[in-house]
């Protein structure tokens, strides 16, 4: 399966808006020259705050366009020292990377429904809710990052207590 370009994905859910392209640079406050390089995969990578202003007038998702220019947490050719890091870690080390990763999930799940909360108060501002959405995005997408290095990790922890069982049975 191919994968998906930024650029065309930008472009499509610009027209989707009803947008030119003058019109959606305007509202990112970039140039239109920019914005024409962008969506010809002139810049196969932009700048990841200008993804995150595009991402609110295209309805694209933030995280979804990070990881369609390599910098998600999606696990590709592009990423591969996560993996490579955490596979190598053995012992306090491997203990307290999978301890931190789940500590991580979970304060950030506490954090996200607090902000969530503070959303559905009805006396906030349509800015701070834009940002505490924001924000929400962000810890999601860092426990779908620690999501995937727990997966590492627990297939780390699982050889390395088989290994250890073995050794045991040896003696």
């Amino acid at each position: 399966m191919p994968k998906k370009k930024i650029g065309e994905e930008i472009a499509k859910a610009r027209e989707e808006k009803g947008l030119s392209q003058r019109q959606l640079a305007k509202l990112v406050h970039i140039s239109n020259a920019e914005m024409s390089k962008i969506e010809s995969g002139e810049r196969e990578v932009p700048n990841p705050k200008i993804l995150r202003r595009l991402s609110k007038h295209i309805d694209l998702n933030y995280n979804d366009m990070l990881q369609m220019v390599g910098l998600g947490s999606e696990h590709t050719p592009l990423n591969p020292f996560i993996e490579n890091y955490y596979k190598h870690l053995k012992g306090n080390e491997l203990d307290n990377a999978w301890l931190m990763a789940h500590s991580s999930i979970k304060n950030n799940e506490v954090i996200i429904e607090s902000l969530n909360k503070e959303i559905s108060n009805k006396n906030i501002n349509q800015e701070k809710s834009d940002k505490l959405i924001d924000t929400i995005q962000d810890l999601e997408y860092q426990n779908e990052t620690n999501r995937l290095i727990l997966n590492i990790l627990d297939e780390v922890r699982f050889k390395e207590e088989k290994k250890n069982a073995k050794n045991k049975n040896v003696f």
